[in-house]
């Protein structure tokens, strides 16, 4: 998201991470408040621009009374009282993983508790990373001993071996996190539109309705155009601004809306008591209940607390809200309530809604701070779109698409082509399409309820899960704010014809993309698993393999995390020789936000030590940044070197013994570094150009020597290995990828026909390649085909 580089801390050159919550002091947290402004709430702040503008569309009859006015302020207040202070700031922030928010974050929780994630490449090493079992949080508002209503630890127990034992509920938390996902992305849609829109509507106010509908839509398109272009830039730049434009559009909301309470009905507060509640929906009965759609907009953004909190602490975002965010709406919409008290009988009042209850001599620089405020809510709306679309594509639950990181020292920000035009081609369809925020409200408000009801949901099973609290308050949290939730969500889709269809239009689509992707993933990976060669396959070779060794490092990648791959076999198959160092490189994601640098090596022997044959294990988090090419080899060569140097004598031949010959893996940190001496004129023998020390754009190509530090620790048997890796290292790379080609079996349903032979292969021909083979230079990669018939 955007931010300063205060925000979060990172130590660039290590990779690690710092969490931002780790800071105490009060300065820090007042500052990463003031900072999450323009990060977090740029989208909640702007909602007054179109709430009551929304509520009052056409579901409400005006009437000579107040009652419908205080009691849509009423409805307003318990809303945000009820769903962002008391859920979010008060309950879900709470449930952070490793400091990490959003829908995502709640699945990954579940999946590391509960074990049911469907990829089965998890192993024991990675429930002992220092991340992966986090001390449990605790439910601090409601901290009652178990023992006061029942064993908690047996219902937690409970719960897991049901998700665990049952298919049909994993699929179910799957469909939800999904779910999820759909609507926010939904939401990167219409949030932008409904802003922009909203906020250059004041120019009504200006000029006569005729010219003002030439002039109102050519201009929220521009801004948009002008929005989604600019993108791959990134907000580095003008991040440091975000945070002042929405100060400043808050403090311009609450002095009005102070203005009009005291200017126009003082007694405006009483409108806060939920009797009013009652008493309004009671007289306008289906029409206030169809009215709660556009009650519901005045939360709009409010997921973003827990979305955004792997970039801030909970203090600060808690701190900014109750003390910032919370009573500036307050009074903004108790402003609105009370100006329009006093000219309900003006029907244009509640057509236009905001600006007309600003002072007319500061219409045109509210309406200035409006469209500014507008376009920082939507870009981080934009930047929020591209996190989770990163989390779930490195949880195999979306097609691979091309991540540019647009800040080398400010973490989270991000930029995906793709989805960046995708989501400009969309939002300025809906612009044009609906002309006018009603109907883009109604199908905002149903995608923000969709997600807020995904979250209850997943939160209810967290508390007992995760949290070992007592069914009964998972129990209370679901019915209560279930309850709420799903009466705001029957409000919005009885709207359905008119607007409310879009998200689920676009949902529906995703879901289908998602569906399909992470299906043929499955599928794929099983057969990798049914079609593995057990490396005793290796021992019948000999210290050789069966063919010829040439010099260099051969590096194969696989997604298995044990066992030869197919691909390795059908290659030497067709062309038996290979080279003098081989490695299976298994890179995976892991449901964690981050893994320390220093646990992200897996290193072991695949066969005896003679056979020069290793398996690395590279485990990246869901949040995690991977290194450049040149970096990760560094990386990787050291890491096997330093599994030589400390490990190597203990992990020879089979260790484990398993039946499929499976061998130990160690946690290695890359700490080995060999020495380079540069060579200047001739040519040294066995010494070739190291693709580590230039680039293609280096004119004047260098050649280096790589020799072993002067260590007294290394044992006779290790240095020899270590040479004949140092060697190798200077010889060069060669990466050895696979390229399928899936097929459904004959006799397979039609479903599985077209989701494998048309939906994944397509996907599979359109989207990026693997992370690690973006920048693989063409001359050190050999592709494998092979047909996959699953």
């Amino acid at each position: 998201m955007i931010l300063s580089s205060t925000a979060r801390a990172m130590d660039v050159e290590a990779g690690s991470y710092i969490n931002p919550a780790k800071r105490q002091t009060w300065s820090s947290v007042l500052m990463l408040a003031y900072q999450s402004l323009g990060v977090v709430y740029g989208d909640l702040s702007t909602s007054p621009l179109y709430v009551y503008k929304s509520t009052f569309a056409d579901d409400i009859k005006h009437s000579e009374s107040n009652d419908e006015i205080y009691g849509v302020l009423s409805c307003v207040f318990w809303t945000l009282t009820i769903i962002p202070l008391l859920k979010y700031v008060l309950i879900v922030l709470q449930a952070d993983d490793n400091g990490e928010g959003g829908t995502f974050a709640l699945y990954s929780l579940l999946v590391r508790h509960a074990r049911v994630g469907f990829i089965p490449n998890g192993q024991v090493a990675d429930e002992e990373l220092m991340a992966y079992k986090k001390k449990d949080d605790h439910f601090h508002l409601l901290n009652l001993s178990a023992s006061s209503y029942g064993d908690d630890t047996y219902t937690a127990s409970w719960m897991r071996r049901l998700l665990e034992k049952h298919k049909n509920s994993q699929r179910v938390l799957l469909f939800l996190a999904l779910l999820g996902t759909c609507m926010v992305i939904g939401d990167g849609v219409l949030t932008p539109a409904i802003s922009v829109f909203s906020a250059i509507s004041g120019l009504e106010l200006s000029m006569s309705r005729e010219h003002h509908k030439y002039v109102e839509l050519p201009v929220a398109c521009f801004i948009l155009l002008c929005l989604f272009a600019l993108q791959h830039f990134g907000t580095h730049r003008l991040g440091f601004l975000f945070a002042p434009i929405i100060m400043t559009w808050l403090l311009c909301i609450s002095v009005i809306g102070a203005y009009n309470i005291v200017h126009w009905n003082p007694h405006v507060y009483r409108a806060l008591s939920p009797y009013y509640v009652f008493k309004f929906l009671k007289k306008t009965r289906r029409g206030g209940w169809m009215s709660l759609g556009g009650v519901l907009l005045c939360i709009t953004g409010s997921e973003a607390m827990y979305a955004d909190l792997g970039h801030f602490s909970q203090s600060s975002v808690k701190i900014a809200f109750a003390f910032v965010v919370y009573p500036s709406l307050l009074l903004a919409y108790m402003g609105q309530a009370a100006y329009l008290s006093q000219h309900h009988v003006i029907e244009n009042h509640y057509r236009i809604g905001f600006y007309v209850s600003v002072p007319e001599r500061l219409r045109w620089p509210v309406l200035a701070i409006a469209i500014l405020a507008a376009v920082v809510g939507s870009q981080s709306v934009i930047t929020g779109t591209f996190s989770i679309i990163k989390q779930s594509s490195a949880l195999g639950c979306f097609p691979r698409v091309k991540i540019v990181h647009t800040s080398s020292k400010i973490d989270g920000q991000i930029y995906i082509p793709e989805i960046n035009w995708i989501l400009m081609i969309l939002c300025l369809a809906v612009t044009i399409g609906f002309r006018n925020t009603k109907h883009l409200g109604n199908a905002q408000g149903l995608a923000v309820i969709i997600v807020m009801l995904v979250t209850t949901c997943l939160m209810s099973i967290v508390i007992v899960v995760c949290w070992h609290k007592n069914i009964f308050f998972a129990v209370c949290f679901l019915i209560f704010f279930g309850t709420i939730e799903v009466i705001f969500l029957s409000a919005s889709l009885i709207k359905f014809l008119e607007g409310a269809w879009v998200p689920i239009a676009l949902a529906f689509i995703l879901m289908i993309v998602m569906c399909i992707w992470h299906y043929g993933t499955l599928k794929k990976y099983e057969f990798d698993i049914q079609n593995k060669v057990t490396i005793n396959w290796l021992h019948t070779l000999g210290p050789s393999l069966g063919f010829v060794r040439v010099r260099g490092i051969g590096l194969i990648h696989t997604e298995l995390v044990s066992g030869i791959p197919a691909i390795f076999t059908h290659f030497v198959t067709n062309l038996p020789a290979f080279h003098q160092v081989l490695v299976f490189l298994c890179i995976k994601s892991i449901p964690i936000p981050h893994i320390h640098p220093e646990e992200r090596f897996l290193v072991g022997r695949v066969g005896p030590k003679e056979f020069r044959s290793y398996r690395v294990i590279v485990r990246y988090g869901y949040h995690d940044i991977p290194k450049d090419d040149m970096e990760f080899e560094k990386d990787l060569v050291s890491s096997i070197a330093e599994f030589i140097r400390s490990a190597g004598n203990k992990h020879d031949g089979l260790a484990e013994g398993t039946e499929d010959g499976d061998e130990k893996m160690t946690v290695i940190s890359a700490g080995f570094r060999f020495n380079v001496e540069k060579i200047e004129s001739e040519e040294a023998p066995g010494i070739s150009r190291s693709r580590e020390m230039h680039s293609s754009a280096t004119p004047q190509k260098k050649r280096v020597r790589f020799v072993l530090p002067k260590s007294p620790k290394i044992e006779k048997g290790a240095e020899e290995e270590l040479q004949e890796l140092m060697k190798a290292r200077e010889a060069g790379m060669a990466f050895i990828l696979g390229h399928s080609y899936m097929r459904a079996k004959s006799g397979s349903s039609l479903i599985k026909r077209l989701s494998i032979n048309f939906g994944y292969e397509f996907l599979r021909r359109n989207c990026r390649g693997p992370m690690y083979a973006i920048s693989i230079p063409h001359a050190s990669t050999l592709v494998v085909g092979m047909v996959y018939n699953v």
